[in-house]
């Protein structure tokens, strides 16, 4: 599990490390263009339900630390999907990730996460 790391004083949100690699291309792209937005997720039953929502915005800290050292093959798919609703009035929310041609498709819990 990465870990969203993000404000002063910090919120810190555990993510699997192939969702937060996903989350980072589409956050980063839209911070880079000066461009702030919401980023939501949902907490699993595992976690008491609910949801959660941060602006987001390029003038406050963000720090994202991956639990594994390797990179992560990007879902091109996924990543337009996410793009998609981060430009959306609703923000950033993250959806399960699709299947790619050819390869097997993703753990159904890709999108597991809990706040510390």
């Amino acid at each position: 599990m990465g870990k969203f790391i993000y404000g002063t004083p910090s919120l810190t949100v555990e993510f699997d490390d192939r969702v937060l690699a996903h989350v980072k291309v589409v956050i980063t792209t839209k911070l880079r263009r000066g461009e702030s937005f919401l980023f939501n997720w949902e907490y699993g039953t595992d976690s008491g339900s609910g949801h959660s929502s941060v602006w987001l915005h390029p003038a406050i800290p963000l720090q994202f630390e991956f639990a594994d050292a390797g990179e992560q093959k990007m879902n091109r798919e996924w990543l337009e999907e996410l793009l998609r609703a981060a430009n959306s009035n609703s923000g950033l929310r993250l959806v399960p990730e699709p299947a790619v041609e050819g390869e097997s498709p993703p753990d159904s819990d890709t999108v597991g996460h809990k706040v510390l």
